[in-house]
Protein backbone atom coordinates (compact mmCIF):
# COMPACT_ATOMS: atom_id res chain seq x y z
CA UNK A 1 0.00 0.00 0.00
CA UNK A 2 2.54 2.51 0.68
CA UNK A 3 4.72 1.37 -2.19
CA UNK A 4 1.43 2.55 -4.41
CA UNK A 5 0.62 5.88 -2.67
CA UNK A 6 4.57 6.67 -3.23
CA UNK A 7 4.33 5.88 -6.92
CA UNK A 8 0.94 8.31 -6.97
CA UNK A 9 2.43 10.78 -5.35
CA UNK A 10 5.62 10.92 -7.45
CA UNK A 11 3.50 11.46 -10.90
CA UNK A 12 1.27 14.07 -9.03
CA UNK A 13 1.52 17.82 -9.92
CA UNK A 14 -2.19 19.58 -8.89
CA UNK A 15 -2.78 19.49 -4.72
CA UNK A 16 -6.17 20.96 -4.12
CA UNK A 17 -7.47 22.05 -0.53
CA UNK A 18 -10.52 22.06 -0.07
CA UNK A 19 -13.62 23.36 2.61
CA UNK A 20 -16.57 21.16 1.73
CA UNK A 21 -19.00 23.10 -0.68
CA UNK A 22 -22.53 22.27 -2.14
CA UNK A 23 -22.75 19.94 -4.27
CA UNK A 24 -19.48 18.60 -3.15
CA UNK A 25 -19.42 15.33 -5.16
CA UNK A 26 -20.40 17.20 -8.31
CA UNK A 27 -16.95 19.61 -7.94
CA UNK A 28 -14.92 16.85 -6.66
CA UNK A 29 -16.01 14.70 -9.89
CA UNK A 30 -15.17 17.94 -12.45
CA UNK A 31 -11.72 18.98 -10.60
CA UNK A 32 -10.63 15.16 -10.71
CA UNK A 33 -11.92 14.26 -14.24
CA UNK A 34 -11.93 10.97 -15.91
CA UNK A 35 -8.62 8.49 -16.17
CA UNK A 36 -6.19 9.83 -18.10
CA UNK A 37 -7.51 13.49 -18.77
CA UNK A 38 -5.35 15.08 -16.65
CA UNK A 39 -7.02 17.13 -13.29
CA UNK A 40 -6.52 16.80 -9.78
CA UNK A 41 -4.31 14.56 -8.16
CA UNK A 42 -4.12 15.28 -4.12
CA UNK A 43 -6.92 16.51 -2.29
CA UNK A 44 -7.24 17.66 0.77
CA UNK A 45 -9.82 18.60 2.95
CA UNK A 46 -8.73 21.23 5.14
CA UNK A 47 -11.79 23.34 6.85
CA UNK A 48 -11.04 24.40 10.18
CA UNK A 49 -13.28 23.43 13.21
CA UNK A 50 -15.32 20.88 11.95
CA UNK A 51 -17.16 18.12 13.66
CA UNK A 52 -15.18 14.97 13.59
CA UNK A 53 -18.51 13.18 11.45
CA UNK A 54 -18.66 16.10 9.49
CA UNK A 55 -15.07 15.86 8.51
CA UNK A 56 -14.96 11.77 8.51
CA UNK A 57 -17.98 12.32 5.85
CA UNK A 58 -16.17 14.85 4.06
CA UNK A 59 -13.17 12.61 3.61
CA UNK A 60 -15.16 9.80 2.35
CA UNK A 61 -16.95 11.53 0.06
CA UNK A 62 -13.42 12.50 -1.40
CA UNK A 63 -12.32 9.27 -1.41
CA UNK A 64 -15.32 7.47 -3.08
CA UNK A 65 -14.97 10.88 -5.81
CA UNK A 66 -11.33 9.46 -6.66
CA UNK A 67 -11.92 6.32 -6.88
CA UNK A 68 -10.36 4.46 -9.73
CA UNK A 69 -8.48 7.23 -10.63
CA UNK A 70 -5.37 7.40 -8.72
CA UNK A 71 -6.20 10.23 -6.10
CA UNK A 72 -5.03 10.67 -3.05
CA UNK A 73 -6.93 12.04 -0.29
CA UNK A 74 -5.33 13.63 2.62
CA UNK A 75 -6.95 14.70 5.95
CA UNK A 76 -5.11 17.66 7.72
CA UNK A 77 -3.65 17.82 11.33
CA UNK A 78 -5.59 15.10 12.38
CA UNK A 79 -3.89 11.68 13.04
CA UNK A 80 -7.02 10.04 14.54
CA UNK A 81 -9.30 11.04 11.81
CA UNK A 82 -6.06 9.93 8.81
CA UNK A 83 -5.94 6.26 11.01
CA UNK A 84 -9.71 5.97 11.38
CA UNK A 85 -11.05 6.57 7.72
CA UNK A 86 -7.87 5.02 6.13
CA UNK A 87 -7.01 8.03 3.66
CA UNK A 88 -3.46 7.84 1.90
CA UNK A 89 -2.26 11.11 3.36
CA UNK A 90 -2.03 12.96 6.79
CA UNK A 91 -0.67 16.45 6.03
CA UNK A 92 1.05 18.43 9.24
CA UNK A 93 2.13 22.17 9.80
CA UNK A 94 4.92 23.16 11.99
CA UNK A 95 3.02 24.02 14.63
CA UNK A 96 0.91 20.45 14.72
CA UNK A 97 1.87 16.78 16.15
CA UNK A 98 5.75 16.12 15.03
CA UNK A 99 6.11 14.05 11.94
CA UNK A 100 7.92 11.41 14.02
CA UNK A 101 5.00 11.03 16.34
CA UNK A 102 2.24 11.10 13.61
CA UNK A 103 4.17 8.34 11.90
CA UNK A 104 3.71 6.24 15.57
CA UNK A 105 -0.13 6.99 15.23
CA UNK A 106 -1.06 6.63 11.61
CA UNK A 107 1.21 3.67 10.88
CA UNK A 108 4.12 2.84 8.25
CA UNK A 109 1.35 3.13 4.98
CA UNK A 110 0.42 6.41 5.58
CA UNK A 111 2.00 9.13 3.52
CA UNK A 112 2.73 12.71 5.83
CA UNK A 113 3.37 15.87 4.35
CA UNK A 114 4.78 18.92 5.97
CA UNK A 115 4.16 22.38 5.76
CA UNK A 116 7.49 24.80 5.45
CA UNK A 117 7.88 28.48 5.39
CA UNK A 118 11.71 29.05 5.34
CA UNK A 119 14.82 27.73 4.09
CA UNK A 120 15.79 25.96 7.37
CA UNK A 121 12.33 24.27 7.61
CA UNK A 122 12.60 23.08 4.27
CA UNK A 123 15.93 21.77 4.77
CA UNK A 124 14.77 19.54 8.02
CA UNK A 125 11.95 18.81 6.18
CA UNK A 126 13.40 17.44 3.61
CA UNK A 127 15.71 14.94 5.83
CA UNK A 128 13.36 13.93 7.70
CA UNK A 129 12.57 10.08 7.22
CA UNK A 130 8.72 10.63 8.52
CA UNK A 131 8.25 13.23 5.81
CA UNK A 132 7.26 12.07 2.49
CA UNK A 133 6.73 15.65 0.73
CA UNK A 134 6.84 19.03 1.31
CA UNK A 135 5.16 21.86 1.10
CA UNK A 136 6.66 25.35 0.65
CA UNK A 137 5.39 28.82 0.96
CA UNK A 138 3.20 30.66 0.90
CA UNK A 139 4.70 32.48 -2.14
CA UNK A 140 2.23 35.35 -2.44
CA UNK A 141 -0.43 37.17 0.08
CA UNK A 142 -3.67 34.90 0.15
CA UNK A 143 -6.56 34.88 2.46
CA UNK A 144 -6.69 31.29 3.39
CA UNK A 145 -3.28 31.72 5.52
CA UNK A 146 -4.08 34.85 6.94
CA UNK A 147 -1.56 36.30 9.29
CA UNK A 148 1.26 34.50 7.87
CA UNK A 149 3.86 36.71 4.99
CA UNK A 150 4.33 35.42 2.06
CA UNK A 151 7.88 34.01 1.65
CA UNK A 152 7.96 34.78 -2.10
CA UNK A 153 9.79 32.69 -4.87
CA UNK A 154 13.30 32.33 -3.25
CA UNK A 155 11.83 29.44 -1.15
CA UNK A 156 11.04 27.46 -4.52
CA UNK A 157 14.23 28.23 -6.05
CA UNK A 158 16.10 26.58 -2.69
CA UNK A 159 13.90 23.78 -2.98
CA UNK A 160 14.23 23.04 -6.88
CA UNK A 161 18.13 23.34 -5.98
CA UNK A 162 17.99 20.97 -3.49
CA UNK A 163 15.47 18.23 -4.61
CA UNK A 164 15.29 18.86 -8.37
CA UNK A 165 11.27 17.37 -9.09
CA UNK A 166 11.34 14.20 -10.43
CA UNK A 167 15.11 13.53 -10.19
CA UNK A 168 15.05 9.82 -8.77
CA UNK A 169 15.48 9.47 -5.15
CA UNK A 170 13.86 13.39 -4.71
CA UNK A 171 11.46 13.98 -2.25
CA UNK A 172 8.38 15.60 -4.16
CA UNK A 173 7.68 19.19 -2.75
CA UNK A 174 4.77 21.67 -3.81
CA UNK A 175 4.20 25.18 -3.49
CA UNK A 176 1.23 26.92 -2.18
CA UNK A 177 0.23 30.34 -1.74
CA UNK A 178 -1.95 32.49 -4.63
CA UNK A 179 -1.07 29.74 -7.04
CA UNK A 180 -3.46 30.18 -10.07
CA UNK A 181 -3.59 30.95 -13.92
CA UNK A 182 -1.93 34.42 -13.07
CA UNK A 183 1.17 33.48 -10.96
CA UNK A 184 1.75 29.94 -12.76
CA UNK A 185 4.56 30.38 -15.13
CA UNK A 186 6.20 32.59 -12.15
CA UNK A 187 6.15 29.45 -10.11
CA UNK A 188 7.09 27.19 -12.71
CA UNK A 189 10.66 29.83 -13.78
CA UNK A 190 11.78 28.73 -10.52
CA UNK A 191 11.87 25.18 -11.18
CA UNK A 192 8.82 24.05 -9.30
CA UNK A 193 6.97 21.37 -11.11
CA UNK A 194 3.92 20.72 -8.39
CA UNK A 195 1.95 23.00 -6.92
CA UNK A 196 -1.19 23.48 -4.33
CA UNK A 197 -3.99 25.45 -5.30
CA UNK A 198 -7.58 26.83 -3.26
CA UNK A 199 -9.49 29.65 -4.74
CA UNK A 200 -8.33 28.89 -8.39
CA UNK A 201 -10.48 25.92 -8.27
CA UNK A 202 -12.98 26.36 -5.39
CA UNK A 203 -13.92 29.67 -7.33
CA UNK A 204 -13.34 29.33 -10.75
CA UNK A 205 -16.27 29.31 -12.89
CA UNK A 206 -15.97 25.99 -14.78
CA UNK A 207 -13.83 23.99 -12.16
CA UNK A 208 -13.01 21.35 -14.47
CA UNK A 209 -11.58 23.30 -17.07
CA UNK A 210 -9.27 25.38 -14.74
CA UNK A 211 -8.00 21.86 -13.16
CA UNK A 212 -7.68 20.60 -16.75
CA UNK A 213 -5.52 23.68 -17.82
CA UNK A 214 -3.64 24.17 -14.79
CA UNK A 215 -2.73 20.28 -15.07
CA UNK A 216 -1.84 20.48 -18.73
CA UNK A 217 0.45 23.60 -17.83
CA UNK A 218 2.23 22.05 -15.05
CA UNK A 219 2.93 18.86 -17.04
CA UNK A 220 4.33 20.79 -20.10
CA UNK A 221 6.75 22.85 -17.71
Amino acid sequence: MRADRLRRLADARLYLCTPRRAEFGPFLDAVIGPPGRGGVDLVQLREKNLEWADEVRGLREIAAAGAGRDTLVSANDRADLTAFTGVDILHVGQDDVPPAFARRLVGPDVLIGQSTHSPEQFLAALADPDVDYVCVGPVHATPTKQGRPPVGLGLPRLAARHAPPFLPGAKPWFVTGGVGPDTIDDILNTGARRVVVVRALTAAEDPAASAAALARRLRTG
